[in-house]
Protein backbone atom coordinates (compact mmCIF):
# COMPACT_ATOMS: atom_id res chain seq x y z
CA UNK A 1 0.00 0.00 0.00
CA UNK A 2 1.23 3.46 -0.90
CA UNK A 3 1.57 6.68 1.44
CA UNK A 4 0.46 9.88 -0.27
CA UNK A 5 1.71 13.13 1.14
CA UNK A 6 0.10 15.60 0.65
CA UNK A 7 1.34 19.59 0.81
CA UNK A 8 -1.68 22.18 0.77
CA UNK A 9 -1.88 25.78 1.70
CA UNK A 10 -3.71 26.49 5.37
CA UNK A 11 -7.32 26.94 6.15
CA UNK A 12 -8.84 30.37 6.09
CA UNK A 13 -7.60 32.33 8.98
CA UNK A 14 -11.59 32.24 10.10
CA UNK A 15 -12.17 28.70 9.24
CA UNK A 16 -13.44 26.30 6.70
CA UNK A 17 -15.85 27.64 4.59
CA UNK A 18 -19.68 26.24 5.77
CA UNK A 19 -21.09 28.34 2.22
CA UNK A 20 -19.60 29.83 -0.83
CA UNK A 21 -20.88 33.23 -2.76
CA UNK A 22 -22.11 30.82 -5.23
CA UNK A 23 -24.37 27.68 -5.59
CA UNK A 24 -21.98 26.07 -9.02
CA UNK A 25 -19.43 25.88 -10.92
CA UNK A 26 -19.77 27.42 -15.43
CA UNK A 27 -19.34 23.81 -17.60
CA UNK A 28 -16.64 23.79 -19.90
CA UNK A 29 -16.64 20.83 -22.19
CA UNK A 30 -13.19 20.65 -22.77
CA UNK A 31 -10.13 22.79 -22.82
CA UNK A 32 -9.41 25.81 -25.81
CA UNK A 33 -7.21 23.16 -27.47
CA UNK A 34 -9.74 20.26 -27.86
CA UNK A 35 -7.89 18.60 -25.07
CA UNK A 36 -10.17 16.69 -22.53
CA UNK A 37 -10.80 17.71 -19.02
CA UNK A 38 -9.46 15.55 -16.33
CA UNK A 39 -11.85 11.99 -16.52
CA UNK A 40 -11.13 10.61 -12.92
CA UNK A 41 -13.26 7.31 -12.23
CA UNK A 42 -14.63 8.99 -9.23
CA UNK A 43 -15.17 12.36 -7.50
CA UNK A 44 -15.62 12.48 -3.80
CA UNK A 45 -16.22 16.39 -3.33
CA UNK A 46 -18.07 18.96 -4.26
CA UNK A 47 -17.29 20.97 -7.56
CA UNK A 48 -17.08 25.12 -6.06
CA UNK A 49 -15.73 24.11 -2.41
CA UNK A 50 -12.38 24.90 -1.47
CA UNK A 51 -10.19 22.04 -2.04
CA UNK A 52 -6.31 23.21 -1.95
CA UNK A 53 -6.46 23.75 1.90
CA UNK A 54 -5.48 21.38 4.29
CA UNK A 55 -9.04 20.84 4.88
CA UNK A 56 -10.21 20.20 1.53
CA UNK A 57 -7.82 17.33 0.69
CA UNK A 58 -8.05 17.64 -2.77
CA UNK A 59 -10.96 15.57 -2.24
CA UNK A 60 -8.56 12.28 -1.82
CA UNK A 61 -8.94 11.09 1.12
CA UNK A 62 -12.20 8.52 0.79
CA UNK A 63 -10.84 7.51 -2.24
CA UNK A 64 -7.32 7.09 -1.17
CA UNK A 65 -8.37 5.00 2.33
CA UNK A 66 -10.99 3.03 0.35
CA UNK A 67 -8.04 0.84 -1.07
CA UNK A 68 -6.12 0.50 2.04
CA UNK A 69 -3.63 3.58 1.08
CA UNK A 70 -2.26 6.14 3.67
CA UNK A 71 -2.97 9.98 3.08
CA UNK A 72 -1.02 12.40 5.26
CA UNK A 73 -2.28 15.97 4.87
CA UNK A 74 0.53 18.96 6.02
CA UNK A 75 0.80 22.84 5.65
CA UNK A 76 4.32 22.86 7.50
CA UNK A 77 6.67 22.95 4.29
CA UNK A 78 9.81 24.49 5.38
CA UNK A 79 11.92 25.15 8.12
CA UNK A 80 14.38 22.72 9.79
CA UNK A 81 12.25 19.42 10.97
CA UNK A 82 8.68 20.63 9.38
CA UNK A 83 5.87 18.40 9.51
CA UNK A 84 6.85 17.87 5.34
CA UNK A 85 9.99 16.67 6.19
CA UNK A 86 9.10 14.27 9.05
CA UNK A 87 6.81 12.62 6.92
CA UNK A 88 9.06 12.74 3.63
CA UNK A 89 11.18 9.96 4.27
CA UNK A 90 8.88 6.82 3.81
CA UNK A 91 6.15 8.60 1.36
CA UNK A 92 5.34 6.76 -1.95
CA UNK A 93 3.83 9.91 -3.91
CA UNK A 94 4.52 13.52 -2.90
CA UNK A 95 1.13 16.19 -3.90
CA UNK A 96 2.35 19.72 -4.11
CA UNK A 97 0.64 23.16 -5.31
CA UNK A 98 2.74 26.17 -7.01
CA UNK A 99 0.76 28.18 -5.19
CA UNK A 100 2.16 26.34 -1.96
CA UNK A 101 5.52 24.21 -3.17
CA UNK A 102 6.82 21.61 -1.42
CA UNK A 103 10.79 22.33 -2.93
CA UNK A 104 11.71 18.60 -3.42
CA UNK A 105 15.42 19.66 -3.23
CA UNK A 106 18.03 16.95 -4.88
CA UNK A 107 18.72 16.17 -0.75
CA UNK A 108 14.97 16.03 -0.35
CA UNK A 109 14.84 13.57 -3.55
CA UNK A 110 17.72 11.33 -2.18
CA UNK A 111 16.57 11.10 1.44
CA UNK A 112 13.02 10.02 0.17
CA UNK A 113 13.81 6.44 -0.20
CA UNK A 114 10.39 5.55 -1.20
CA UNK A 115 9.46 8.12 -3.29
CA UNK A 116 8.49 7.02 -6.55
CA UNK A 117 6.06 10.20 -7.74
CA UNK A 118 5.75 13.74 -7.72
CA UNK A 119 2.66 15.28 -8.46
CA UNK A 120 1.94 19.28 -8.96
CA UNK A 121 -1.79 19.50 -8.29
CA UNK A 122 -1.91 22.41 -11.07
CA UNK A 123 0.67 23.50 -13.63
CA UNK A 124 4.71 24.34 -13.56
CA UNK A 125 6.76 21.78 -11.42
CA UNK A 126 9.65 23.81 -11.52
CA UNK A 127 9.61 22.63 -7.83
CA UNK A 128 10.77 19.53 -8.28
CA UNK A 129 14.28 19.32 -8.88
CA UNK A 130 13.97 17.50 -12.28
CA UNK A 131 17.61 16.67 -12.92
CA UNK A 132 17.18 14.63 -9.56
CA UNK A 133 14.05 13.26 -9.77
CA UNK A 134 15.60 11.82 -13.67
CA UNK A 135 18.55 10.51 -11.18
CA UNK A 136 16.48 9.08 -9.08
CA UNK A 137 14.02 7.55 -11.70
CA UNK A 138 11.02 9.66 -9.66
CA UNK A 139 7.92 10.23 -12.30
CA UNK A 140 6.80 14.02 -12.37
CA UNK A 141 3.54 14.82 -13.35
CA UNK A 142 1.18 18.03 -13.79
CA UNK A 143 -2.45 18.79 -14.80
CA UNK A 144 -1.52 20.49 -17.86
CA UNK A 145 -4.07 23.24 -19.06
CA UNK A 146 -6.33 22.83 -15.63
CA UNK A 147 -5.69 26.43 -14.85
CA UNK A 148 -4.25 27.88 -17.97
CA UNK A 149 -7.27 30.10 -18.29
CA UNK A 150 -7.81 31.13 -15.11
CA UNK A 151 -4.41 32.54 -15.00
CA UNK A 152 -4.83 34.41 -18.81
CA UNK A 153 -7.78 35.94 -16.94
CA UNK A 154 -5.53 37.05 -13.86
CA UNK A 155 -3.05 38.71 -16.47
CA UNK A 156 -5.92 40.76 -18.13
CA UNK A 157 -6.91 41.46 -14.61
CA UNK A 158 -3.41 42.67 -13.79
CA UNK A 159 -2.76 44.85 -16.63
CA UNK A 160 -5.65 46.73 -16.55
CA UNK A 161 -5.48 47.29 -12.83
CA UNK A 162 -1.98 48.69 -13.68
CA UNK A 163 -2.18 50.63 -16.57
CA UNK A 164 -5.82 52.47 -15.13
CA UNK A 165 -4.18 52.91 -11.69
CA UNK A 166 -7.17 51.30 -10.27
CA UNK A 167 -5.52 49.80 -6.86
CA UNK A 168 -4.45 53.06 -5.70
CA UNK A 169 -7.96 54.64 -6.98
CA UNK A 170 -9.55 51.94 -4.84
CA UNK A 171 -7.50 52.87 -2.01
CA UNK A 172 -8.60 56.23 -2.36
CA UNK A 173 -12.13 54.91 -1.80
CA UNK A 174 -11.43 53.01 1.47
CA UNK A 175 -9.52 55.62 3.08
CA UNK A 176 -12.70 57.68 3.04
CA UNK A 177 -11.06 60.25 0.03
CA UNK A 178 -12.29 61.62 -3.21
CA UNK A 179 -9.20 63.27 -5.17
CA UNK A 180 -9.71 62.57 -8.54
CA UNK A 181 -6.23 63.94 -9.76
CA UNK A 182 -5.09 61.93 -7.44
CA UNK A 183 -6.17 58.77 -9.29
CA UNK A 184 -6.15 59.57 -13.52
CA UNK A 185 -2.29 61.35 -13.01
CA UNK A 186 -1.18 58.09 -13.50
CA UNK A 187 -3.98 56.21 -15.41
CA UNK A 188 -3.54 55.77 -19.21
CA UNK A 189 -6.08 53.99 -21.82
CA UNK A 190 -4.46 50.68 -22.71
CA UNK A 191 -5.77 51.10 -26.39
CA UNK A 192 -3.06 51.67 -29.23
CA UNK A 193 0.04 50.16 -26.99
CA UNK A 194 2.15 47.46 -27.93
CA UNK A 195 1.64 44.33 -25.86
CA UNK A 196 3.79 41.53 -25.89
CA UNK A 197 4.30 37.86 -23.80
CA UNK A 198 7.29 35.92 -23.31
CA UNK A 199 6.03 32.41 -24.27
CA UNK A 200 2.94 32.13 -26.47
CA UNK A 201 1.82 28.33 -25.14
CA UNK A 202 -1.23 27.61 -23.29
CA UNK A 203 -1.31 30.62 -21.30
CA UNK A 204 0.46 32.87 -23.26
CA UNK A 205 -1.82 32.12 -26.32
CA UNK A 206 -4.91 32.61 -24.31
CA UNK A 207 -3.78 36.19 -22.96
CA UNK A 208 -3.31 37.64 -26.31
CA UNK A 209 -6.75 36.36 -27.60
CA UNK A 210 -8.09 37.86 -24.59
CA UNK A 211 -6.37 41.44 -25.34
CA UNK A 212 -7.39 41.25 -28.98
CA UNK A 213 -10.89 42.99 -28.49
CA UNK A 214 -8.74 46.02 -26.26
CA UNK A 215 -7.34 47.05 -30.04
CA UNK A 216 -3.61 46.82 -29.19
CA UNK A 217 -0.77 45.82 -31.34
CA UNK A 218 -0.03 42.13 -30.15
CA UNK A 219 3.78 40.77 -30.23
CA UNK A 220 5.23 37.59 -29.25
CA UNK A 221 8.80 35.72 -28.26
CA UNK A 222 8.68 31.78 -28.02
CA UNK A 223 11.18 28.96 -28.90
CA UNK A 224 8.44 27.23 -30.50
CA UNK A 225 6.70 29.81 -33.32
CA UNK A 226 2.67 29.78 -33.73
CA UNK A 227 1.10 28.72 -36.83
CA UNK A 228 1.01 31.31 -39.56
CA UNK A 229 -2.87 30.88 -39.43
CA UNK A 230 -2.87 31.92 -35.51
CA UNK A 231 -0.11 34.96 -36.50
CA UNK A 232 -2.92 36.01 -39.14
CA UNK A 233 -5.96 35.51 -37.15
CA UNK A 234 -4.53 37.84 -33.97
CA UNK A 235 -2.33 40.17 -36.55
CA UNK A 236 0.63 39.00 -33.74
CA UNK A 237 4.63 40.10 -34.98
CA UNK A 238 6.90 37.26 -33.91
CA UNK A 239 10.41 38.38 -31.87
CA UNK A 240 13.17 35.62 -31.80
CA UNK A 241 13.61 36.52 -28.34
CA UNK A 242 13.09 38.85 -25.26
CA UNK A 243 15.79 40.88 -25.59
CA UNK A 244 14.14 41.38 -29.60
CA UNK A 245 10.54 42.04 -28.28
CA UNK A 246 10.84 44.09 -25.72
CA UNK A 247 12.36 47.29 -26.84
CA UNK A 248 9.00 47.21 -29.03
CA UNK A 249 6.35 46.92 -26.40
CA UNK A 250 4.44 48.88 -23.82
CA UNK A 251 3.41 45.86 -21.69
CA UNK A 252 5.31 42.82 -21.10
CA UNK A 253 3.78 39.50 -19.41
CA UNK A 254 5.89 36.64 -18.61
CA UNK A 255 3.66 33.48 -19.48
CA UNK A 256 7.23 31.04 -19.69
CA UNK A 257 8.05 28.16 -17.17
CA UNK A 258 11.45 28.39 -15.08
CA UNK A 259 14.08 26.76 -16.61
CA UNK A 260 18.11 27.51 -16.69
CA UNK A 261 17.53 29.51 -20.03
CA UNK A 262 14.66 31.84 -18.63
CA UNK A 263 16.03 32.37 -14.78
CA UNK A 264 16.89 35.66 -14.52
CA UNK A 265 15.91 36.99 -17.94
CA UNK A 266 14.68 39.98 -16.63
CA UNK A 267 17.54 41.65 -15.04
CA UNK A 268 19.33 45.26 -15.20
CA UNK A 269 20.44 44.83 -18.37
CA UNK A 270 16.64 43.41 -19.94
CA UNK A 271 14.92 46.22 -17.85
CA UNK A 272 16.84 49.15 -19.43
CA UNK A 273 16.01 47.89 -23.03
CA UNK A 274 12.47 48.30 -22.18
CA UNK A 275 10.55 51.46 -23.42
CA UNK A 276 10.74 54.09 -19.92
CA UNK A 277 7.34 53.76 -18.22
CA UNK A 278 6.62 50.58 -19.26
CA UNK A 279 4.78 47.41 -17.74
CA UNK A 280 5.87 44.18 -16.73
CA UNK A 281 3.58 41.25 -15.29
CA UNK A 282 4.79 38.21 -13.80
CA UNK A 283 2.40 35.48 -12.98
CA UNK A 284 4.88 32.45 -14.58
CA UNK A 285 7.60 32.07 -11.58
CA UNK A 286 9.44 34.98 -9.74
CA UNK A 287 12.92 33.92 -10.51
CA UNK A 288 12.25 34.77 -14.27
CA UNK A 289 12.88 38.26 -13.00
CA UNK A 290 15.89 39.53 -10.55
CA UNK A 291 14.13 40.59 -7.70
CA UNK A 292 16.18 43.35 -6.66
CA UNK A 293 16.21 44.59 -10.33
CA UNK A 294 12.06 44.31 -10.52
CA UNK A 295 12.59 47.12 -7.25
CA UNK A 296 15.26 49.51 -8.96
CA UNK A 297 13.29 49.79 -12.16
CA UNK A 298 10.16 51.04 -10.26
CA UNK A 299 12.16 53.50 -7.89
CA UNK A 300 13.92 55.00 -11.06
CA UNK A 301 10.68 54.88 -13.13
CA UNK A 302 11.75 52.65 -15.92
CA UNK A 303 9.16 50.57 -15.00
CA UNK A 304 5.60 52.23 -14.13
CA UNK A 305 4.83 48.99 -12.76
CA UNK A 306 5.10 45.61 -11.97
CA UNK A 307 2.25 42.99 -10.88
CA UNK A 308 2.22 39.54 -10.36
CA UNK A 309 1.41 36.74 -8.03
CA UNK A 310 4.75 34.84 -8.11
CA UNK A 311 7.64 35.43 -5.26
CA UNK A 312 10.23 33.13 -4.14
CA UNK A 313 10.60 31.37 -1.95
CA UNK A 314 6.74 31.31 -1.43
CA UNK A 315 5.10 32.22 0.91
CA UNK A 316 6.96 35.11 0.90
CA UNK A 317 8.60 36.66 4.20
CA UNK A 318 6.90 39.92 5.17
CA UNK A 319 10.25 41.48 4.52
CA UNK A 320 10.34 40.98 1.11
CA UNK A 321 10.87 43.91 -0.99
CA UNK A 322 8.50 43.12 -3.20
CA UNK A 323 5.52 43.91 -0.32
CA UNK A 324 6.53 47.51 -0.03
CA UNK A 325 8.27 48.37 -3.50
CA UNK A 326 6.32 51.38 -5.28
CA UNK A 327 3.48 50.66 -8.21
CA UNK A 328 3.27 47.40 -7.85
CA UNK A 329 -0.17 44.97 -7.82
CA UNK A 330 1.50 42.05 -6.46
CA UNK A 331 -0.87 39.64 -4.76
CA UNK A 332 -0.29 35.95 -3.16
CA UNK A 333 0.06 33.18 -5.83
CA UNK A 334 -3.41 32.84 -6.76
CA UNK A 335 -4.10 33.23 -10.32
CA UNK A 336 -4.11 29.48 -10.75
CA UNK A 337 -6.44 28.84 -8.00
CA UNK A 338 -9.63 29.68 -8.25
CA UNK A 339 -12.51 27.34 -7.21
CA UNK A 340 -12.97 26.27 -11.23
CA UNK A 341 -9.39 25.46 -11.19
CA UNK A 342 -9.22 23.64 -8.22
CA UNK A 343 -12.02 21.30 -8.90
CA UNK A 344 -10.51 20.37 -12.54
CA UNK A 345 -6.32 19.67 -10.85
CA UNK A 346 -8.24 18.17 -8.04
CA UNK A 347 -9.79 15.91 -10.61
CA UNK A 348 -6.42 15.20 -12.53
CA UNK A 349 -4.60 14.82 -9.41
CA UNK A 350 -6.90 12.04 -8.83
CA UNK A 351 -6.72 10.26 -12.54
CA UNK A 352 -3.11 10.62 -12.50
CA UNK A 353 -2.97 8.50 -8.84
CA UNK A 354 -5.64 6.26 -10.15
CA UNK A 355 -3.52 5.78 -13.29
CA UNK A 356 -0.29 5.08 -10.78
CA UNK A 357 -1.70 2.91 -8.71
CA UNK A 358 -3.66 0.45 -11.37
CA UNK A 359 -0.07 0.47 -12.71
CA UNK A 360 -1.41 2.23 -16.55
CA UNK A 361 0.17 5.00 -18.23
CA UNK A 362 -0.13 8.46 -17.25
CA UNK A 363 -1.33 10.60 -19.73
CA UNK A 364 1.30 12.40 -21.70
CA UNK A 365 0.04 15.59 -21.44
CA UNK A 366 0.62 15.26 -17.97
CA UNK A 367 3.74 14.30 -17.74
CA UNK A 368 6.73 15.53 -17.02
CA UNK A 369 9.87 13.16 -16.43
CA UNK A 370 9.01 9.58 -16.55
CA UNK A 371 11.43 6.30 -16.97
CA UNK A 372 14.36 8.68 -15.96
CA UNK A 373 14.28 11.38 -18.50
CA UNK A 374 12.04 14.55 -19.29
CA UNK A 375 8.83 12.92 -21.54
CA UNK A 376 5.26 14.10 -22.70
CA UNK A 377 4.79 17.82 -21.85
CA UNK A 378 7.57 18.65 -20.27
CA UNK A 379 10.14 17.32 -23.08
CA UNK A 380 8.75 20.06 -24.85
CA UNK A 381 7.91 22.91 -21.74
CA UNK A 382 11.32 21.98 -19.94
CA UNK A 383 14.50 21.95 -19.94
CA UNK A 384 16.99 20.40 -17.15
CA UNK A 385 20.02 21.68 -15.88
CA UNK A 386 22.12 21.52 -12.28
CA UNK A 387 21.01 24.44 -9.31
CA UNK A 388 18.02 25.76 -11.55
CA UNK A 389 16.00 24.61 -8.21
CA UNK A 390 17.55 25.67 -5.07
CA UNK A 391 15.59 27.90 -1.93
CA UNK A 392 16.87 30.38 -2.27
CA UNK A 393 16.65 33.03 1.32
CA UNK A 394 13.45 35.36 1.36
Amino acid sequence: MAKVLCVLYEDPEDGYPTSYARDDLPRIEHYPNGQSLPTPQGVDFTPGHLLGSVSGELGLRRFLESQGHTLVVVSDKDGENSAFDRELPDADVVISQPFWPAYLTPERIAAATNLKLAITAGIGSDHVDLDAAIEHNVTVAEVTYCNSISVAEHVTMMILSLVRNYIPSHQRVLDGGWNIADCVARSYDLEGMHVGTVAAGRIGLAVLRRLKPFDVHLHYTDRHRLPQAVEEELNLVFHPSAADMVPACDVVTVNAPLHPETEGLFDDKLLATMKRGSYLINTARAKICDRDAIVRALENGQLAGYAGDVWFPQPAGPDHPWRTMPHHGMTPHISGSSLAAQARYADGTREILESWLAGTPIRPEYLIVDGGKLAGTGAHSYSVAKGAHEIAPS
